[in-house]
Order: C-alpha cells, then structure tokens, then sequence
C-alpha cells in the first residue's frame, strides 16, 4: 500500500501585524523578566567598582555573539523560507527530512566551535578583552566564565531551528515565550547569593540550565505542530551545502549590529565598568528593537516569500510600506525617550546596591547615542527580509562590511577623541549607514519604493515623537519638583526615584498613541485592521495604509 505524504495542514494565517503583536507580547513578557534580571544582578555585582561584574558580562556577551549570529540572523534567514517553500510545495514529510539534516549539521558546527572557544579561550580573551590583561585576576575570571557559559551556543541553535519550524508554521507563542526561560532562570539561581563572585558563578551556571530547557522547549512546541524532527546520520547533502552557501553571506549581513558591539566590547575592556554600562544601555534599546524590529522582521520574512512565489509584487511593496510605517511608528518614540531622558531612566531604574550613581551616569551618556541609532537598528531588521526573500543575501553582506569598516574608524577616532560614548556614536551612524545603502538599493531596483501615503505617514509619525521629546525632555529638568509629592512614599522596592520615572513611562505611553492620531501617522481605524486576521488578500484593510 503507498503510503501517503503528510501535508501541512490547511490554517487561516494570522495577518502580519497580528502575527508581530503575537511575539511582541510574549517579547515584552521576556524583556521585563530580562528588566528584573539585570537590576538584580546589578545590585548584586556593582559596576566599575567590583572585577566579578566586568567578567560576567564578558561570559555572557560573548557566546550571545555567535547566538546572534547564527541562531538569529543568517540561520533563519536561510532556513524558515526554504522550510516554508517544502512544507507548502512538498509537504511535511519533505520539509521535516530538510530540518532533521539541518539540525545534525548546525549542532555538530556548533559543539565544533563551543569545543574550539573552550580550549582557546586565554588566547580569545587577549583579543575580546586585551584591557583585562592588566588585572589578572578579572582576566581569569572572564575566561572561566565564559568557559562556563559556551556550551549555551549549541543548546540555543538548537532551539532556534525548532523555533523556525514554529515561525514557519505560523505558531508564535512559544516562539516568543522560551526565551523567558533564560531570565527566569537566571533570577532563581542569582537571587540567594551573597557574594558578588558567587553570584557571577551562578549566573553563568544559570545560562546552561536555561540553554538545554529553551531547546526542549522549542523541541516539543514543534512536535506539538505535527513536526516529527529527528537527528539523523550527519551527511552534506546537497540541500545542506545550498543551505551553508546561503548562510555565510547572512552571516555577516544579519549580524552587522553584533559585530560593531563586538569591537565596541573591545575598546569598553580598557575601562573599568564599561562592559557593565554597555550591557545597562543596550537592555534599554533592546527591548524596542526585539519588540518592533526582529517581530515585524520575523513575522515578514514568510509573507514576503509567499507574495514572491505567487509572484504578487504589490502585495509585497504593500507588505514592506506597513512595516516600515508600523515600525517607525513604534521604534521612534522609544528614541526620543532615550535620548529625551536618559540619565532619568537608568538612574531611575539602576542605581541601587553596589550599582552607583556614577555608574548610572556613565550608562546614560551611552544610552542617549543608542538612541538616534535605535530607529535604524529596527529598519535594517525590517529591511534585511525583502533582500533575504529574494535569495539575495550578497548586497545586506556587502553593505554590513561598510558598515563594519565605518564602526571600526570612528569607534577608534571617537573612542580617543570624546571618550567612551563615542563608541555608542559610531555604532549608531554606522548603523544609518547601512540603512541608506538598503533603501537606495532597493529603490534603485524597484523591488520597494514607499508609497506617497506610506511617506507622509511617516513624515506625520516623526512629527508626533518630537512633540513628545519636548514634553519628555521637561519631564527630567523637572524631576525633582516630579519627586517630591513621592518622598516618604515606598512601594516594596519601590521609592520616590523609581515610582515617578515608571509614573512618566506610562504616561508618555499612554500620551503617544493620542498625539499620534492627532498628527495623522497612524488612524485608529487602521490601527485596528492592521491587526486583524489576513484573509488572504491585500487591500486597504490588510496592507493597513488605505
């Protein structure tokens, strides 16, 4: 008897915008619990006064390279479209036979690199963390660290492939929810310790036990679909050397961002405590960045490669102008928050235990560069899907090695010049950079050109987040005056400090979305359809851009 191909089955798709608010929530869920960890871990570890916090930031930002890297750039950029393609034309015994060969293959380089990392790693840290070498005991503590912390990298590729399995399928929570795992985690094995060296030792523990529980995680959301992805006999197919080819220019061009934080961690190991103020800032950058710029990106990057097959170009040009309207209009208010207020927030939330207010200020003046960099952080990851959708992944390479040469020039220049914020600066204008290039490429070419109505919707969302810089730029010169109807007030943890810059975040919040209707940049109306279910065309309703 033959036996008959499984075939995925028939689901009504969650719309673009719906499918990005499925993961943006979870997201937001993983970032607040992230919020939680490192405030405590902080209070815990101090800053530029304590070798324990420098060591442990370097374990952790380290194999998060390669994490970034491979699990959330180049992999799933190669992967879920070709996943998507065989699960809709060949079905899910073809489709899982592709991602069981790929999962043997990314694990194996994987553990080959972990392995590499482990045994080289004094050598490694000469490179990474050159300014350690005048304290030796803060040297060798960052190389056992991280030497604790690898074996993370395999445990998370892992995850990442059955994660693109979810994407693939249109199932986002669990997606969005197993990086939680990693902060919960974390905060149970932190909290009972005492000593800062401890806790860095079981923070860095922490990172293991969360690394095998985010794949399993991911493994059984995937079996759950229907998947059946087992680890096969590791062979170079000829679907799996395509696969690498694809991957080695996405290497570079998905991780442009994590190479600049690279070098930026490089020159930050020549000054005490700057690993510790570089971590503080981008946690504040991150969470828009994941909330807009990797969910809209994630959520893309499938209805780009659908719109191509079908070979529906208006449906893509409609596709790309509601991300990049949404995602402005998401990611710039975030911005003007970072730069309005800036020592306000990281004071506000940071400064607390062995976490001074000296380090708070050092964090600060980073965050405030972050900040005008943020919106093009979000636009490169909105970008990157209508070159990746495509097979293209030369030009995001080439462009990402600009980008890198530009990070390098003025991240030393700025570096010797204006001190350490200048290496958030030139993180920032490489970045911009790196946009140009994308929006003049794809302009030049015809495969994306903002529509008249996308472009004066931008233009009115710009004028909406300036509006409220200025009421949040006075907000922190007034923030004494803010505090004192808060000072004999506490709330657990909370005190005058902490209640009245969550006070101003919810209302600056809340504030947004009405100065945004009022400027025209986004209607209530089009909020509201951009939300609902794709139902298979677009049009007014679904591209949300009437």
């Amino acid at each position: 008897m033959t036996k008959t191909p499984r075939t995925a089955p028939v689901k009504k798709a969650p719309g673009m915008l719906r499918s990005s608010a499925i993961y943006s929530a979870l997201t937001l869920v993983s970032r607040f619990l992230g919020l939680a960890r490192d405030l405590v871990i902080t209070a815990k570890l101090g800053g530029a006064g304590n070798i324990a916090a420098d060591a442990y930031y370097t374990a952790l930002t380290f194999p998060n390279l390669f994490r970034r890297m491979f699990a959330e750039g180049a992999f799933a950029a190669a992967f879920v479209p070709d996943y998507s393609r065989r699960l809709t034309a060949d079905g899910e015994e073809s489709a899982d036979r592709f991602a069981a060969d790929a999962l043997v293959t990314m694990a194996a380089a994987m553990v080959a690199i972990t392995i590499a990392c482990q045994l080289t790693m004094p050598w490694l840290m000469r490179v990474y963390s050159y300014g350690f070498l005048a304290n030796p005991a803060k040297f060798k503590l960052a190389v056992i660290l991280t030497q604790i912390t690898m074996p993370y990298l395999p445990c998370v590729v892992i995850a990442a492939l059955f994660a693109g399995v979810l994407q693939a399928r249109g199932r986002f929570i669990i997606y969005g929810l197993y990086p939680t795992l990693l902060n919960v985690v974390m905060l149970v094995a932190v909290l009972p310790q005492k000593d800062p060296t401890r806790a860095a030792f079981a923070a860095s523990i922490g990172v293991i036990v969360a690394g095998v529980s985010q794949a399993a995680l991911c493994w059984w959301g995937a079996h759950m679909t229907g998947a059946r992805i087992h680890p096969r006999h590791l062979k170079l197919t000829p679907d799996m050397k395509a696969l690498i080819r694809r991957m080695i220019p996405g290497v570079i061009a998905s991780s442009a961002t994590q190479v600049n934080l690279f070098i930026s961690a490089m020159l930050a190991s020549q000054v005490a405590g700057m690993r510790v103020w570089l971590n503080i800032a981008e946690r504040f950058y991150q969470l828009p960045l994941s909330l807009v710029g990797v969910a809209i990106g994630v959520a893309l990057l499938p209805r780009l490669s659908t719109a191509l097959q079908k070979k529906d170009h208006d449906d893509a040009n409609a596709a790309m102008d509601q991300a990049v309207v949404f995602g402005l209009a998401l990611s710039l208010p975030a911005a003007v928050a970072l730069m309005a207020m800036p020592g306000y927030l990281v004071e506000g939330l940071f400064a607390r235990g062995a976490f001074t207010t000296t380090d708070a200020a050092a964090s600060a003046s980073l965050l405030f560069h972050y900040g005008w960099g943020l919106p093009a952080f979000v636009l490169i990851k909105i970008l990157q899907p209508a070159f990746f959708a495509r097979g293209d992944t030369r030009r995001p390479m080439n462009y990402s090695l600009i980008s890198v040469a530009v990070n390098i020039a003025l991240g030393v220049s700025l570096f010797f010049t204006i001190g350490f914020p200048g290496i958030a600066a030139a993180t920032a204008a490489a970045s911009w950079i790196t946009v140009l290039q994308m929006v003049l490429s794809l302009w030049r070419d015809n495969i994306w050109r903002p529509s008249a109505r996308a472009s004066g919707k931008m233009i009115r969302v710009a004028l909406a987040c300036l509006a409220l810089g200025v009421i949040l730029a006075f907000a922190s010169h007034f923030r004494p005056l803010l505090e004192t109807p808060f000072a004999h007030l506490k709330l657990g943890p909370l005190h005058a400090k902490e209640i009245t810059v969550l006070l101003v975040c919810i209302v600056g919040g809340l504030l947004y979305p009405a100065l945004l209707f009022a400027f025209g940049g986004v209607t209530p109306a089009e909020a509201r359809a951009a939300l609902k279910r794709n139902r298979g065309e677009v049009g007014p309703v679904a591209s949300g851009l009437p």
